[in-house]
């Protein structure tokens, strides 16, 4: 049996717009219920990365976390929301800053729903997930549509990255720091915590350098919903203009048969791709090495090409979430500002995810600049 994926298109982010899109979105692929039992406890993850509104377009939409609650109250779920924002660091009691400027902590108060923190944490093979998973009954996932550094895109098997509770997350980006050990290990994650259902928030959406500050939004106008979190990444791929297994999680989930990423044993019900007339995104500058040269150029010249972080003083607030958020300790701040220690740096660009103010950009090697990267 295909798996089902629905596109609905959805102009803005109007409260009653948002709340009939996700219904249909949810009604295409056979309703709420086919994915959550009546009365059940369920964890609404969205993503919320930093403390920054949501005109920033860098988390999940408020409004669509308040439709998806309407939804689960009709069928009269009890209801928890919660995330574990990257911004964290070793101060956790940031979190209440990401959800109140987010706009989660007002929908949540609207709606009379439990705002959750991930303080607490049960250790599983590799890595620590919140208890909450172990509270509830169903995980019900809230990506926001980007591009992203170090995994190309940050969908819906990336979003799961949120569940690894604290200071691991920071542990994980340095003891997994090559793309594909980070794409195997968000994959690990995935199939830890498998969501029942996932609607992917694509009405603002960002290209170029996301997740974060770096990246620019993209007016898209669209939901994406389904219960397959691979063929959601495929879908979401391919109106980016990506073939679905250039994801490395994308092509490790499916190898491991956690989801369907051939476009061919996908259902896609609402809006057609193919009818969408999308202009390809404008991808990660990290990511343009394997995308512009042969496999066979790249092993010759990957020691040769390389993408680090670099920062841009003028934008530096001096906040130092940047070097709180570093896996291997190679930022440290100066009197002129940030400084970055190459010798340690592994271009994980948690340092850019993190930062508030656009201070941290992509910086080529110079045989990268050579050859036109």
């Amino acid at each position: 049996m295909n798996s089902q994926v629905s596109i609905i298109k959805c102009a803005n982010y109007n409260l009653s717009l948002v709340e009939a899109s996700v219904r249909k979105a949810i009604g295409l692929i056979g309703g709420v219920t086919h994915y959550v039992k009546p009365g059940s406890r369920v964890l609404v993850k969205p993503n919320m990365l930093m403390a920054k509104e949501p005109e920033f377009g860098i988390g999940t939409h408020p409004e669509v976390v308040r439709a998806v609650i309407r939804v689960l109250k009709d069928i009269s779920c009890r209801i928890f929301v919660g995330d574990g924002p990257s911004v964290w660091g070793k101060e956790i009691e940031n979190v209440d800053e990401v959800y109140r400027r987010t706009g989660i902590t007002k929908i949540c108060e609207d709606e009379k729903v439990e705002l959750v923190k991930f303080e607490k944490r049960r250790m599983r093979e590799k890595f620590p997930l919140t208890t909450w998973l172990d509270h509830c009954d169903y995980l019900i996932n809230l990506p926001k549509f980007k591009t992203h550094e170090l995994t190309l895109l940050t969908g819906a098997i990336k979003n799961n990255f949120g569940l690894v509770s604290g200071t691991f997350k920071t542990e994980l980006h340095k003891n997994y720091f090559q793309r594909e050990d980070f794409a195997k290990i968000l994959v690990d994650i995935f199939a830890e915590a498998k969501p029942g259902l996932t609607i992917i928030d694509g009405v603002t959406a960002m290209e170029g350098d996301g997740p974060a500050t770096s990246g620019k939004l993209r007016d898209l106008g669209l939901l994406l919903a389904g219960g397959d979190c691979v063929a959601l990444d495929s879908v979401m791929a391919k109106i980016m203009g990506i073939e679905p297994c250039d994801v490395l999680t994308t092509k490790e989930a499916a190898r491991r048969g956690l989801g369907r990423a051939d476009l061919n044993s996908i259902e896609i019900l609402g809006e057609k791709i193919e009818g969408l007339n999308i202009r390809p995104f404008l991808l990660p500058s990290s990511i343009s090495l394997s995308r512009k040269l042969p496999k066979p150029v790249i092993s010759l010249a990957k020691k040769l090409i390389k993408y680090y972080p670099y920062p841009v003083r003028k934008n530096c607030t001096r906040c130092t979430a940047c070097i709180k958020i570093c896996p291997n300790n190679c930022i440290s701040m100066r009197k002129k500002g940030i400084i970055f220690d190459y010798r340690k740096c592994i271009a994980c660009f948690c340092c850019q995810e993190a930062c508030p103010s656009k201070a941290i950009k992509v910086k080529k090697s110079l045989f990268a600049k050579m050859i036109g990267l």
